[in-house]
């Protein structure tokens, strides 16, 4: 939301979207899978519950320090080629 703002109130376009199999995009498409990838695994016994909680906790923590340098640190240039965000 924030960016939006900021867009908004400068009066910028958003920059123009990359294609689909740019480097970038494949990273931010594989961030959001390896996320699911530990809530899956414990439901089909690939793994145990505890090893699925704990690397989903981790994952998280991970996530959730990345979306916090995004939001609060980088500027709407970087932030919008940032690789760790959703899309």
């Amino acid at each position: 939301m924030r960016f939006a703002w900021i867009r908004q109130k400068e009066n910028r376009d958003a920059p123009p979207r990359k294609v689909f199999t740019h480097p970038l995009n494949l990273l931010m498409i594989a961030y959001n899978v390896i996320w699911w990838i530990p809530i899956i695994l414990p439901f089909t016994g690939a793994i145990s519950y505890y090893a699925g909680f704990m690397s989903f906790l981790v994952l998280t923590v991970i996530r959730l320090i990345a979306n916090i340098i995004r939001n609060n640190v980088l500027n709407l240039g970087k932030a919008e080629v940032f690789p760790l965000r959703s899309p």
